[in-house]
């Protein structure tokens, strides 16, 4: 059943990156999507909002196909995911084009910045290459490129376990581009990190929607970061889409609606606030 208090705003689009149409997933008989739907432009940047369970972190993971849905469809770049309960034959070549930016970075501590970038590569190598960790010079002076795009290049061949947290999310933002990926999701890549390597990542994601045309979606708890670089937000809560609209129309009343005494977890205070928005 609908929430009463989830007055849906929707906006018809077009040319769609994704299309999201009635899905929803369980966990153990617990609802975490219920009757999601939403259509996002190629070339969109668009921010998921929503407090602790809402549902943002699984509706990303629905988006590339880490988990199928129970129910509903979702379409990227016209091509369903899946049918009938199973992936779609071309779910890999679907993949290959989605790039996924987690909080932790997810990169492999023990190989260097370079090695980790070239790991987006691996889908479109042959298998004994990547187990090898073979990679042409072409392909190293790609991966090379990419750090240099994310404004890391100096750090190639140190140990991601050597690199601060803000390196490592740009090093693993480089292996979306290494990746080729057309969409970008990223599950609250901002979360692990101090208020100026959290502007820099956000400056980089916008840079690469502006300029390269690379669709965006990315889970955020902070609405002053939204606020700052989002002209479209969705708010989830308890799995339902409560908002999708302006950005500059989820202002503090519209969140108290939703979430209640919940929306305090969604605004930064004090000296967080202030380094986020400088």
């Amino acid at each position: 059943m609908t929430d009463p208090q989830c007055a849906l705003v929707s906006t018809a689009q077009s040319s769609l990156a994704i299309r999201v149409d009635r899905v929803s997933k369980a966990f153990k008989g617990r609802p975490a999507l219920r009757d999601v739907s939403m259509q996002i432009e190629l070339g969109e940047m668009v921010a998921l909002v929503g407090a602790s369970g809402s549902g943002k972190s699984t509706l990303l993971r629905n988006l590339n196909g880490l988990q199928r849905v129970d129910a509903g469809r979702i379409e990227i770049f016209g091509t369903p995911l899946q049918t009938e309960g199973q992936f779609h034959s071309k779910v890999r070549r679907l993949r290959s084009q989605i790039g996924f930016i987690f909080q932790q970075f997810n990169l492999v501590n023990r190989l260097s910045a370079m090695e980790n970038v070239l790991v987006g590569n691996l889908a479109n190598v042959p298998m004994w290459r990547s187990l090898a960790r073979y990679f042409t010079a072409e392909e190293k002076i790609q991966a090379l490129m990419a750090l240099e795009r994310v404004g890391i290049l100096e750090q190639a061949h140190k140990r991601a376990s050597a690199l601060s947290g803000g390196q490592q999310q740009r090093v693993a933002i480089a292996r979306c581009l290494m990746q080729g990926a057309k969409i970008i999701l990223a599950d609250e890549p901002i979360a692990s990190l101090d208020p100026e390597s959290a502007n820099k990542v956000m400056e980089l994601l916008t840079r690469l929607n502006q300029e390269q045309g690379i669709t965006v979606i990315t889970s955020l708890h902070q609405v002053q970061v939204v606020r700052r670089y989002f002209e479209r937000s969705v708010a989830l809560r308890q799995g339902e889409v409560c908002f999708d609209g302006r950005t500059a129309e989820l202002d503090a009343d519209r969140l108290a609606q939703i979430y209640g005494s919940a929306a305090e977890e969604l605004v930064l205070r004090g000296h967080g606030e202030m380094a986020l928005m400088q």
